[in-house]
């Protein structure tokens, strides 16, 4: 098995086994990954590269709006911006704008971090609580 086979192997199993919330935080990471590479690409003049790219990055963003539970009060408002953040993709590729494709990608950067820093804080609630549990668990046992 070659480098690029345990790779994909690795990341296959890794896509497999995650939560709902890391495979949220895997798609922005993915999003943003291709946007930068779309820009890269455009200024290199390689436009086959660069819309390749950005369909990718478009693709993973109307996948984050299918995942978006609408039944939350903040969703309509998310979804909007989600669709800003779309629009940006779709002129970006078809005019080949950096700026455009930088407004995306700033947006998503900060969903990603605010995810990111949500699902630390729900670690760190989940571990006070089972230290919580254990605690009480003990004083039932004395």
């Amino acid at each position: 098995m070659n480098a690029t086979n345990t790779a994909n192997a690795y990341k296959r199993q890794q896509i497999l086994t995650a939560s709902p919330a890391e495979l949220t935080l895997m798609l922005y990471n993915g999003a943003i990954r291709f946007i930068t590479e779309s820009i890269q690409a455009i200024e290199k003049k390689d436009i086959n590269k660069a819309h390749t790219a950005n369909i990718k990055a478009q693709k993973i963003v109307r996948e984050l709006m299918l995942a978006t539970d609408m039944k939350q009060e903040m969703s309509e408002k998310w979804i909007l911006i989600d669709e800003y953040i779309l629009h940006c993709l779709v002129q970006g590729n078809i005019k080949k704008d950096k700026r455009q494709l930088e407004e995306a990608k700033k947006f998503l950067l900060e969903f990603r971090d605010a995810w990111s820093q949500a699902m630390k804080q729900v670690r760190v609630d989940k571990s006070k609580d089972g230290a919580t549990d254990k605690v009480v668990e003990r004083q039932m046992q004395a």
